[in-house]
């Protein structure tokens, strides 16, 4: 079944394999470029990529050499790599990701500022190119006029990313970033209508999902969600199960592309608890792709028993551009080398050996 075609909503997918979305800072000046455009058309068997997570605005460039997707020199870049993958049949869609708190002001453009939903640093370290890692940032507190320029910046990125060639968008609400930094009582203090109860805490993400699809279509715009994570200071909290089944509830009135799910238990975090995977899949009336540590035979246990329609793998593709034909083959798997995730360049980027080498 994982190497079965799939229509998800109006996209025919070659296969149920998603390549997940991987931060490898390879966007010289926050720019795709040519290079980027290689490592994604080398992947592009998989029957959906979505991209590194790739900021909306200014403000959302927290880690360096990430891209972004909010002028026209991104746009450009962007779709050099477009280009790339659909000349391979492949599908693509842009994850958009803004880091809120977990960001250095070094790493941002001039004029731009660290903001979230409360005033309290994030825990840990960001890497500086030239400086090493650096404390977090300490972000401003967002008024609810910065609120409103956010959705308004994600609605402009999914425009854009349309123009820029993208099949559709991926709202990145996970991994404790700034959506997800709203939804966790953990990190949103805020005693206002986004953050005093669970409602409260749903409502920027709903807001954001809303004005995207407002934007380009329901049928063009995901969702990426991590309850129980706890990247970026996030974590377990009392009601989350609730929060996220009535969160999902209404995204799936909304129609959405898809709804994506992320069990981080694989890499040591605490796993997803399997009651709130099938909650969460019961209240999504459309496609849902698990992600976590899967290997070929857990990928099709999950498809083949219904919970899930498409199952995301990250690392291995980072070290197998043709997993996907690895996995048709049962054929062993490149070992990712760490030490290359998140250096500019092409090594342990663009280098790794295909099964025909």
């Amino acid at each position: 079944m994982l190497l079965e075609p799939y229509a998800l909503r109006g996209l025919a997918l070659a296969n149920r394999v998603v390549m997940a979305p991987l931060t490898r800072s390879r966007a010289i000046g926050n720019v795709p470029n040519s290079l980027m455009a290689t490592y994604y058309a080398q992947r592009a068997s998989a029957g959906l990529i979505i991209t590194e997570g790739t900021s909306p605005a200014p403000n959302g460039l927290g880690y360096p050499r990430i891209p972004g997707l909010f002028n026209a020199a991104q746009v450009a870049g962007w779709r050099l790599v477009t280009d790339a993958v659909h000349a391979r049949g492949g599908k693509i869609v842009v994850q958009l990701m803004h880091t809120g708190r977990v960001s250095h002001a070094d790493n941002l453009p001039a004029g731009a500022v660290v903001m979230g939903p409360s005033p309290e640093v994030c825990p840990g370290e960001m890497q500086v190119d030239g400086k090493g890692p650096l404390p977090h940032t300490a972000p401003r507190a967002m008024t609810h006029a910065d609120i409103a320029a956010t959705v308004q910046e994600y609605a402009d990125a999914a425009r854009l990313a349309i123009e820029a060639g993208f099949d559709g968008v991926e709202l990145h609400a996970a991994n404790g970033y700034l959506l997800e930094q709203f939804l966790n009582p953990l990190v949103n203090r805020r005693t206002d209508g986004y953050g005093a109860d669970a409602a409260g805490r749903n409502r920027l993400v709903l807001e954001v999902a809303r004005a995207a699809v407002a934007a380009v279509g329901a049928d063009r715009v995901g969702i990426r969600l991590s309850p129980y994570g706890v990247v970026n200071a996030a974590g377990a909290y009392d009601g989350v199960d609730d929060q996220y089944v009535a969160l999902v509830s209404q995204l799936s009135a909304l129609g959405l592309l898809y709804v994506h799910v992320l069990d981080h238990s694989a890499m040591g975090t605490p796993p997803v608890p399997a009651a709130i995977k099938a909650a969460l899949r019961a209240a999504f009336d459309g496609p849902f792709i698990a992600a976590g540590g899967f290997d070929r035979a857990s990928a099709e246990q999950v498809t083949g028993a219904g919970q899930a329609d498409l199952v995301a793998f990250g690392r291995p593709f980072i070290a197998n551009p043709d997993l996907v034909e690895r996995l048709r083959r049962a054929a062993p798997w490149n070992a990712p080398a760490p030490a290359t995730f998140y250096t500019p360049g092409a090594q342990g980027y663009t280098d790794y050996p295909f099964l025909a080498d």
